[in-house]
């Protein structure tokens, strides 16, 4: 009787419903637990950490000042230690080292460094200890001794504790501080606008001068008019050189004067700090809003530091105006080839054939397409364009190179067998008689297809979309070839015509991470930021799907009553 109920029960299916539903649930574990590890190594990174000082005195070595944050520990067997040629007491076996982080790069020419914790004496959290965020050079960590304008001493201290003098000293550098951020808005206005308006404007001249002489036209009166208006853009210029040349003496102003951990002593320039800040003294409050700010400063700024510091506001913006460009030209095309395939095309063995190798190329490796599209679009199509319809930029490419349209053209191409094979699965389940009845009513082909059958269609459409969208944002080999960049000096939209600059190359958040992970300097100090690069790549491919999706529901409900 056992047996059988036991093969009744295999029988029923009853152990492949939870044996599915075991396998999700792992995976949505797996999901959810990896999810939660990059979040928590990546936001964490915002945080303002503590800095401690203290003594660092390895056994037979001379004892030292140490100024830093601490940022992970782990345990290390004695035996690894030992054989490092550190004395360890023999009858510890494992002991917990700790990743310090000094900064003061430009002093000390490393921010990280490893410390045993049993060797740690005399660990204080001084109130007046600071760090400060430079635009070069990494964090700096020290105490403040003095605030000085034009090299003279404005405010000054020589107390390391939180005294009226050392007080009033801070709040000096404060203002100084929002004073120079300031002035470095103005600047980045001026270079980054103003002036480059103007170099757009010449560059514009420099080319249709050229044009001019390449087809023999370039008449005297011409010639003038040229010059009249090159004469405008550099009378501007000379007023805005003027303007930066002003701004940089006051930005340029203020130093300050700061004692660190080995008693060095620091002149650092104002205009080079973007913040600084007492972790030692800021209270939870303080150091949400603070954390708050930073968070801010990742989605919005630009990266400095070689990619380790500031923010990837330039690869969001490039990957989410990828994918749009991508689904803009993927759709039609999907759609087009997946109507003829179904609607028109007669069913034989040559349709079957092109079915086989749709399916195929959505499993081709993604760098194949990244190739393709370097020898064809950019080396062969890129450089007949060039040669077309700007002969006048020759021998510098527009077109014959890589950039955001070429990019695009080569990710549709990646994506369109997904779209293709969804839009055939969706014209398929609309039924035989709703044609028909279209046609009986006296509508064409063409009209059914148009107005019946791409509706009732729609949500399946949009599900190929879906799936492109996911492929195509995180996709980097094909982008390495195609136009992405490590750092790109302007955005590939702005306000010069055609204000989409298609040919220009641009920043994606999936190159970003393998950028900071793999080909930064500085490997420590880039790690916080894959997490959390990875994290927000992760969240824009979640934002682009659930728009598409929110569309593909709304088609879903429209349509439904024509389906029943």
């Amino acid at each position: 009787m056992k047996k059988t109920s036991v093969s009744g029960w295999v029988k029923s299916g009853e152990p492949w419903v939870w044996l599915n539903a075991g396998a999700v649930a792992i995976s949505v574990i797996m999901v959810v637990g990896l999810l939660l590890l990059i979040a928590v190594r990546g936001l964490g990174h915002f945080w303002p950490a503590d800095i401690v000082e203290g003594r660092y005195a390895l056994p037979g070595n001379e004892s030292y000042k140490i100024v830093a944050e601490q940022v992970e520990s782990v345990d290390v067997p004695s035996a690894q230690l030992i054989e490092a040629g550190i004395e360890v007491d023999e009858s510890i076996t494992v002991m917990q080292r700790t990743l310090m982080k000094v900064g003061n790069r430009d002093v000390y020419g490393a921010d990280f460094r490893w410390v045993i914790d049993n060797y740690m004496e005399e660990v204080t959290r001084p109130e007046m200890l600071f760090a400060a965020e430079r635009r070069e050079w990494g964090n700096m960590y020290g105490y403040l001794l003095a605030v000085k304008e034009n090299g003279n001493i404005v405010a000054s201290t020589e107390d390391k504790a939180p005294t009226d003098s050392s007080l009033a000293t801070w709040a000096t550098l404060q203002e100084r501080i929002e004073r120079a951020l300031a002035i470095h808005e103005e600047i980045y206005q001026v270079e980054k606008h103003d002036i480059g308006k103007i170099n757009y404007g010449l560059e514009r001249l420099r080319l249709q001068q050229r044009g001019y002489v390449l087809e023999n036209q370039l008449t005297p009166e011409r010639m003038a008019d040229l010059e009249s208006e090159r004469a405008v853009f550099d009378e501007e210029y000379k007023v805005l050189q003027q303007k930066l040349i002003d701004l940089y003496t006051q930005i340029n102003r203020d130093t300050i004067l700061v004692e660190a951990m080995d008693g060095t002593i620091i002149e650092q320039s104002v205009a080079k700090i973007v913040r600084a800040y007492l972790p030692n003294s800021m209270s939870v409050l303080d150091k949400l809003g603070f954390y708050g700010s930073k968070l801010w400063e990742f989605l919005s700024d630009e990266p400095r530091e070689a990619n380790t510091e500031g923010g990837v506001f330039p690869a969001i913006f490039g990957t989410v105006m990828m994918v749009l460009l991508m689904t803009v030209l993927v759709t039609p095309f999907g759609v087009v080839a997946a109507v003829y395939l179904r609607e028109y095309a007669t069913q034989g063995v040559l349709t079957r054939v092109i079915r086989i190798a749709v399916n195929n190329l959505a499993g081709v490796p993604s760098i194949v397409y990244g190739v393709f599209g370097l020898g064809f679009f950019i080396y062969f199509m890129g450089s007949s364009i060039d040669q077309a319809f700007f002969p006048e930029a020759l021998p510098s490419p527009t077109f014959g190179t890589g950039g955001l349209m070429w990019a695009s053209i080569t990710l549709a191409l990646l994506t369109v067998p997904v779209v293709i094979v969804a839009t055939e699965e969706g014209l398929s389940r609309i039924p035989r008689n709703v044609r028909e009845g279209s046609l009986a009513l006296g509508a064409t082909k063409a009209e059914t297809l148009w107005r019946v059958v791409l509706p009732m269609a729609s949500p399946a459409i949009m599900t190929g979309v879906i799936l492109a969208v996911a492929r195509a944002a995180g996709e980097v080999a094909p982008l390495m070839l195609v136009g992405v960049v490590k750092l790109a000096p302007s955005l590939p939209l702005d306000g010069n015509y055609p204000f989409i600059h298609l040919d220009q190359k641009f920043m994606h958040l999936g190159f970003h991470i393998y950028d900071v992970g793999f080909q930064s300097p500085n490997v420590e100090a880039a790690r916080p930021l894959v997490y959390a690069t990875a994290l927000l790549l992760v969240i824009v491919i979640a934002l682009l799907n659930f728009s598409a999706v929110t569309i593909r529901n709304h088609l879903r409900e429209k349509y439904k009553s024509l389906e029943m």
